[in-house]
């Protein structure tokens, strides 16, 4: 137990706090001056560079951790809430009942597939699980909630939270070009991205360069995946439930009772929250200013918490997994993409 006095504890925190949110500030700057890059990718770089800079490495180990810390793990999970907001199950269900199967169905696809590829590069620990997540629901934010749910450390989340950055980047650049190459109609190619881009963000950023056609039907795919986050969240807890008795039960000896710790939650008190805004917005009591000042705090707290993140992963750490990593992300991403444009044009057809 941490017996320091609560105004301690606050100092401490300080200098970390701080120093997220100037990268936030900086990250916003810099997207004004790159407006193709997104603003969670530049945090995601900022924290890294810090991490890896002589000089500043030494502080994002001592008197900034504390603060950094805090920031990866708690703002993460306020950003996950307010991501809620974003989704209306009554703009969902416009999709029809057939396409919502077929949207589940590509998620299914996409977190088995990048699972087993995960698995296939012998990737350690819980990291195919979290790409899968990552890949397949809604990028960052389904990251963080698998971890929660499986009780993860933060920094294990860093090489997930950088893949998964670098491949929904990629597509930004990279899906237009294939769209024009293969003269996907716009609808098409919004469904495509909606599909298979990673963060909300990301999607947004790929979709509107072919117009408010293509954007519109992106978005309303993408939070269809969106809403999958709970159930897939509350899948791997019990799962995970059911490991950890089993390998307390191979552990305990026979007729010695066995010891009832804390199990990790089947679903996160931070994930419940994001269903209730799921039910604020679809009840639309909300006015659009509200809606749209939590869609600036969400990223702005994701911003921060990513920027935490990176700036506590040294390059040697990120790149333990080596070449297998990157090459695994990069096969996944492929087969997620070829997944998301099967069901564009099924959709679309």
């Amino acid at each position: 137990m941490n017996s320091s006095p609560p105004r301690l504890q606050g100092t401490a925190l300080l200098p970390g706090l701080t120093a997220a949110a100037a990268a936030v500030v900086a990250a916003y700057l810099l997207h004004r001056l790159i407006p193709w890059l997104p603003v969670l990718t530049i945090a995601v770089v900022l924290g890294l560079a810090v991490a890896n800079v002589p000089g500043l490495s030494s502080s994002v180990s001592g008197p900034l951790k504390p603060g950094l810390s805090l920031a990866a793990r708690r703002l993460m999970r306020a950003g996950i809430v307010l991501l809620g907001l974003k989704v209306s199950l009554i703009d969902i269900a416009s999709l029809g009942w057939a396409a919502l199967l077929l949207i589940a169905a590509l998620v299914a696809g996409a977190f088995a597939g990048t699972y087993l590829i995960c698995r296939a590069f012998r990737l350690p620990g819980e990291e195919p699980l979290l790409i899968a997540a990552g890949f397949s629901i809604c990028g960052v934010s389904a990251i963080g909630a698998i971890a929660a749910a499986r009780r993860v450390r933060h920094e294990d989340t860093v090489v997930p939270i950088a893949l998964v950055t670098l491949c929904g980047t990629l597509a930004i650049g990279v899906l237009p070009l294939l769209a024009s190459l293969f003269g996907l109609p716009d609808e098409t190619f919004g469904l495509w991205a909606g599909a298979s881009v990673h963060d909300v963000g990301q999607v947004v950023a790929t979709a509107q360069t072919a117009g408010t056609a293509a954007l519109a039907a992106a978005v309303v795919v993408k939070l269809a995946r969106v809403v999958m986050l709970a159930p897939m969240t509350a899948v791997v807890g019990f799962l995970g439930r059911r490991q950890d008795a089993r390998s307390q039960a191979r552990e305990t000896p026979t007729g010695v009772e066995q010891g009832r710790g804390k199990r990790p939650p089947l679903v996160p008190l931070f994930v419940l929250g994001f269903l209730a805004l799921i039910l604020v917005r679809t009840a639309g009591i909300l006015p659009e200013a509200a809606l749209e000042a939590a869609g600036v705090v969400q990223e702005i707290l994701f911003a921060a918490a990513l920027f935490s993140l990176g700036a506590g992963v040294r390059f040697t750490a990120l790149f333990v997994s080596g070449a297998r990593a990157l090459a695994a992300a990069l096969v996944s991403w492929l087969l997620v993409g070829g997944l998301g444009l099967g069901l564009a044009l099924l959709l679309a057809g």
